[in-house]
């Protein structure tokens, strides 16, 4: 990385994607977690975080939403791995 803000990012199954937080953009707005409750929540600070196990998104049918939902775009999609 190049000096960035830390991302949450964790390693999909190779199925898919994998679902990263930018935790140095997220504000906290709550967005993801109210579209895609089964792979978003927030942490204690209210900032976005994808929930454990759910790191690939499966089975989320508002996943893609839920990126586009986000006021800052603090959300990203990445090949699964």
């Amino acid at each position: 990385m190049s000096g960035g803000a830390p991302r949450e990012r964790r390693t999909g199954d190779g199925t898919g994607v994998v679902v990263a937080v930018d935790r140095g953009v997220c504000i906290g707005a709550g967005q993801c977690a109210l579209t895609a409750p089964e792979v978003f929540t927030q942490d204690d600070d209210g900032f976005g975080q994808v929930l454990p196990g759910r790191e690939d998104g499966r089975g989320s049918a508002l996943l893609r939403e839920a990126v586009r939902a986000c006021p800052v775009s603090a959300i990203s999609l990445g090949p699964g791995g």
